[in-house]
C-alpha cells in the first residue's frame, strides 16, 4: 500500500509464525498535514492475553497521534500494570522541521537508509509492563529519499544485510522480501518500509 499524498510511502511485509493463523505483531501508521507516524508493536509469548496488550497500544496510539514519541511510550506503558508486557517501537517524521523522531524498545528493530548508508539503532533493553522506566528518543535530521525500517524478531539480521535493502523503490523490497519468505517462519514476521521524499 502506497500513499503519496504527504511526502511519504509505505509497504508492509507480513506473515505469522508457522502452524499458526493469525499474526500477534500488530502496526498503525498514519500521515497528516504536518507530519506521519507508525508503531509496530509485539505482546509477550502468544495466546490472546499477549494480543489483548498489543492490541490496547494501537489504540492509545491511535488516540493520541499527536503527542511525542516520549509520551506515547509512557501512556502505552502506564496502560498496561497488569497486562501482559509488550515490545515496541514509534516512529515520527516532522514535515516542518525535516526531523525523525523513534524510540524502540526490545526486539522491534528501526534501520535508516540514505544515499550514503545504512544504518541500524539499536533498541533498548527489555519491555513494557507498567513499571517505570528510562525511555530512549532518538530524534535526526530527515535527509531527502531517507527510507525506515521498522520490523519485529522476526526479520534475521542476515536478511537486513542483504543488498536488496538499498533499493530505493520500497515495494520490491517488501516484495523481494515476501518471495524469499514462501518457506514459513520460526516466528511471527512484518517488516514495515517507509520512505520519505520531500520532492513528492
Amino acid at each position: 500500500m502506497t500513499n503519496q499524498k504527504n511526502k511519504v510511502q509505505v509497504s508492509v511485509f507480513q506473515q505469522p509464525k508457522k502452524e499458526n493463523v493469525f499474526c500477534g505483531d500488530r502496526y498503525f501508521y498514519k500521515n497528516t498535514d504536518e507530519g506521519f507516524i507508525c508503531a509496530l508493536v509485539d505482546g509477550l509469548g502468544s495466546g490472546e492475553e499477549a494480543q489483548e496488550s498489543a492490541d490496547i497500544v494501537i489504540r492509545i496510539i491511535k488516540k493520541n497521534v499527536d503527542v511525542t514519541v516520549e509520551d506515547l511510550v509512557k501512556r502505552c506503558n502506564e496502560q498496561l500494570m497488569g497486562k501482559r508486557g509488550v515490545v515496541l517501537g514509534i516512529l515520527k517524521i516532522n514535515f516542518p522541521e525535516k526531523m525523525y523522531t523513534f524510540s524502540s524498545i526490545g526486539n522491534i528493530g528501526v534501520m535508516t537508509v540514505t544515499e550514503t548508508e545504512k544504518k541500524r539503532s539499536i533498541p533498548s533493553a527489555g519491555y513494557l509492563a507498567g513499571y517505570k522506566r528510562k525511555i530512549k528518543v532518538v530524534s535526526e535530521k530527515l535527509e531527502p529519499q531517507m527510507i525506515f525500517f521498522m520490523f519485529s524478531d522476526g526479520v534475521l539480521d542476515k536478511e537486513l544485510s542483504q543488498s536488496y535493502f538499498i533499493d530505493s523503490d520500497i515495494s520490491k523490497v517488501t516484495e523481494v522480501y515476501a518471495a524469499l519468505s514462501k518457506e514459513k517462519r520460526d516466528d511471527d514476521t512484518t517488516l514495515i518500509a517507509i520512505r520519505y521524499d520531500k520532492f513528492i
